[in-house]
């Protein structure tokens, strides 16, 4: 089903095999856009292609790079040149963790802890500065997504994960508020140039949790609890379409009232 049309559009989209990603991609496609699937996994890339309806090799660009260093990066531009696309939107949805991400603060190493900031909230920055390169060369405007969570908005709700064996890391919450951050000032700084930086921040995707967790998170919604990754890449279509014109520097929470 056609959310938004989305056909003349080609878009980028970074951490295109995760639970997010790949639903926007499918999403994408399905709306009529051209999708440049960038991801670690070639398995995962290949998921989009064989879950998709929309059957056509000139829709998609399938391409394993990992981005997190300038050359990844520049290898990801190179093979776009290749294919002779331009690049009219991107959404960033790329979630490199290090060996110990999710360490307790009691245990935080700093090794760990610069690599997972760096390729987090590093790469953000880097990529945003590439893409939004892309859009004043092709002098016609752009769209940037990017993806912070209601962790960076709201302080984790702990009981949640008592004796679950889970936890919330602080470095996501200081990654998530700063990828929040920048998309703001990116907003500002690349003013009256027709392009366009939001960010969507989701609550908790449903994801083989504990039922104990998922009981208890749902005590903090209003209607659903935990969520699907198509409820924020329904979210992603309508900030890809002509139809959010209007909306500019933004964080668009979608949490089922989980912040209130």
């Amino acid at each position: 089903m056609t959310l938004y049309s989305l056909k003349g559009e080609t878009v980028l989209i970074t951490g295109a095999g995760g639970r997010i990603g790949s639903e926007v991609a499918r999403q994408c496609l399905e709306n009529g856009a051209k999708v440049i699937a960038c991801d670690i996994s070639r398995e995962k890339l290949e998921t989009i292609w064989n879950k998709s309806s929309k059957k056509e090799s000139s829709d998609i660009l399938l391409l394993n790079i990992d981005i997190t260093g300038e050359e990844g990066m520049a290898l990801l531009f190179q093979k776009i040149d290749n294919a002779g696309l331009n690049i009219t939107s991107a959404v960033h949805s790329a979630y490199p963790t290090s060996a110990e991400w999710g360490t307790k603060i009691e245990c935080l190493r700093e090794e760990m802890l610069k690599t997972d900031l760096q390729n987090q909230l590093g790469t953000a920055i880097l990529i945003s500065q590439k893409i939004i390169k892309r859009f004043q060369e092709n002098k016609l405007g752009g769209n940037l997504i990017h993806l912070g969570s209601i962790q960076g908005v709201s302080t984790p709700k702990f009981e949640h994960y008592v004796e679950l064996g889970m936890h919330s890391p602080i470095e996501y919450t200081g990654i998530k508020a700063g990828i929040i951050g920048i998309t703001r000032w990116l907003a500002k700084y690349y003013a009256n140039q027709g392009i366009r930086v939001n960010c969507i921040s989701p609550g908790g995707i449903r994801d083989k949790q504990p039922e104990e967790f998922i009981r208890r998170y749902r005590k903090s919604c209003c209607n659903i609890g935990m969520l699907s990754a198509r409820d924020i890449s329904e979210v992603a279509i309508f900030l890809l379409s002509k139809e959010s014109r209007g909306i500019n520097g933004q964080n668009l929470i979608v949490d089922d009232g989980w912040s209130l």
